[in-house]
């Protein structure tokens, strides 16, 4: 009997340990998520193009790339802040890696506009990319070159140093699923179909695929 339970203390130890080791190795996993920083107009819409793709494991709608700390939406949109509305990109780089994320952002906008993106102009509304290391700005530089030689045109997206990002308020956050009714040029609309008719009617996917055709990876859903 003595055995017996001697040898049941070892089991339960060992499980104790293996579970444990699980539990560590999730947790590191998880510490090792990624991010890249990017503008492209309406944060709104650059949310919902990378809350989409594989590997992404949160976009999150902020402001960056100017002085004043915790700006508002309307100070921002305003002008003279010198903010963008930009999208923090979290994602598992065992799943999708940096060139692969600035790669996709470049066939979601026109990096040709240096006046704002599609409907929405304005510096708050123009392309960039915030690097944070040599590693990302090599690679943004290399992806910006890579878009130029594919379109045959200049690109004026800039590729800038990370400064601090401010979240958005809460309510633009996930906005393109909201339920909440909102008052709309269209009228009353579910959150959601408010963002989508506000998508087809700035002209952005259309503009997306007019310039990137069958390389634009977000378009689909909203011209058909």
């Amino acid at each position: 009997m003595h055995i017996q339970a001697e040898n049941l203390k070892t089991t339960l130890l060992a499980l104790s340990i293996a579970i444990g080791l699980m539990i560590c190795s999730e947790r590191a996993h998880a510490a090792e998520a990624e991010t890249a920083i990017v503008a492209g107009g309406c944060f709104w819409c650059v949310e919902s193009d990378f809350e989409s793709v594989r590997g992404v494991i949160s976009a999150e709608s902020g402001y960056t790339g100017g002085a004043q700390a915790n700006p508002t939406y309307k100070q921002v949109t305003k002008g003279g802040s010198g903010h963008y509305e930009a999208v923090r990109i979290s994602y598992d780089p065992d799943i999708i890696n940096y060139e692969q994320i600035i790669s996709l952002f470049f066939r979601s906008v026109d990096p040709t506009d240096a006046g704002g993106q599609f409907c929405d102009r304005g510096e708050s509304y123009r392309t960039a990319i915030f690097v944070k290391n040599t590693e990302q700005k090599r690679i943004a530089q290399a992806q910006k070159t890579e878009a130029g030689a594919a379109l045959g045109q200049k690109i004026v997206t800039p590729i800038l140093e990370a400064t601090p990002f401010y979240m958005a308020e809460a309510y633009h956050q996930d906005y393109y699923k909201g339920t909440k009714r909102v008052l709309t040029r269209f009228g009353p609309k579910k959150q959601s179909d408010a963002y989508t008719r506000y998508r087809q009617a700035c002209g952005r996917d259309k503009r997306v695929q007019a310039l990137w055709g069958s390389d634009a990876p977000f378009t689909k859903k909203y011209l058909n």
